[in-house]
């Protein structure tokens, strides 16, 4: 890898920073997304009524429970109200935060650029591609030189003609078990990472044996461990994978924050393996494996793609961390410098540029 600009650096919507101007960092979030494609109509003429329905506060409940009926749900497309949400993270202490966004589910380089100048928040934008249901339609033909130049060009250039930098590769989404061409995505993004120097954010499969996996696809393909963020680990809560990713020098994300009602999962059609945690065991977790010793690993977020996970409309918001984990884990028994290792030295250490 050449060295560059960005070597020492952080890439964040308005330009480079000092690693050091970081500061406290939520590594897995979503300001502005749309994930409709997730949408699926029920059979039933009743629980169709649902499909456009709005999403607020009278019938949240409903809408949790049909969310892959919703439409409105899966998209967060106003900036003034991403804007706002934001806001309440920037006044509990935060300054930075990796939005996750990746091509083919709304994207908005311009609009990031405006709400960070707006709020005063560090924003660094994600590439590559997310899931296979939100690919182009050539996916599957598409060469695997021309999707590590495109990758290349949204770091380099910037994304399109807007001029906005990413400053990440990911979120790269997988299913399991992995397709040939889920592995050419991920290939891709490796050597994209070998030409830029930027660290690799993934949504894994949602079954245990899907990280490891996709970390070997990605060092074979010249990724280094301690360049990955494998993210949602807190989605699979097992126990002997977790240690054997921390074991490669890979980072660790828990990125579910406020997640703690799972009757999501029904009654649509969907089916998952994952068992949803709360916040508490997420912290019986992460006190488990920093005493451990893999607390220089170890980042954290709340991942909030859907209007539920909005304040406005309920949800626990981007503040939560701050406002609630934080206290809670220094009752456990965390200490300041683990606390500081969480939310502002690992952040800092994964998003400099080599």
């Amino acid at each position: 890898m050449a060295t560059s600009e960005r070597s020492g650096k952080i890439q964040t919507v308005v330009g480079l920073i000092e690693p050091e101007a970081l500061g406290i960092t939520l590594t897995h979030e979503h300001m502005l997304i749309d994930l409709s494609y997730f949408n699926h109509i029920p059979d039933e003429a009743s629980e169709r009524a649902w499909l456009d329905a709005p999403v607020t506060m009278e019938n949240r409940n409903g809408i949790i429970k049909r969310t892959h009926f919703n439409k409105p749900d899966y998209q967060m497309v106003d900036e003034r109200e991403a804007f706002k949400e934001v806001a309440a993270f920037r006044n509990a202490g935060g300054t930075s935060m990796v939005d996750a966004t990746s091509n083919g589910i709304g994207r908005d380089p311009l609009a990031l650029a405006r709400i960070s100048r707006a709020s005063g928040l560090n924003i660094v934008m994600g590439s590559s591609f997310y899931v296979p249901a939100s690919w182009p339609t050539d996916m599957a033909t598409r060469a695997e030189d021309s999707i590590t130049k495109e990758i290349v060009r949204d770091i380099t250039v910037g994304v399109g003609d807007t001029g906005v930098r990413s400053g990440l590769i990911g979120e790269i989404g997988n299913y399991w078990p992995m397709t040939d061409t889920q592995q050419k995505v991920l290939r891709a993004s490796a050597r994209a990472q070998v030409e830029t120097g930027a660290a690799i954010l993934i949504h894994p499969g949602m079954v245990p044996q899907s990280p490891m996996e996709i970390l070997d696809v990605l060092t074979r393909a010249g990724a280094k461990h301690d360049r990955i963020i494998m993210g949602h680990m807190d989605l699979l809560g097992d126990g002997e994978m977790f240690r054997d990713v921390l074991k490669t020098g890979s980072y660790f994300e828990m990125d579910i924050f406020g997640y703690e009602d799972s009757s999501w999962l029904g009654p649509g059609k969907q089916k998952s393996s994952t068992r949803w945690m709360t916040d508490a065991e997420r912290m019986d977790w992460l006190e488990m494996l920093v005493g451990e010793g893999f607390g220089k690993q170890i980042v954290i977020a709340h991942d909030e793609c859907l209007k539920i996970h909005r304040t406005q409309y309920g949800g626990k918001g981007y503040g939560h961390i701050l406002e609630s984990i934080v206290p809670r884990m220094r009752k456990r028994g965390f200490t300041e410098e683990h606390i500081n290792d969480i939310l502002v030295e690992n952040p800092k250490r994964i998003l400099t540029f080599e």
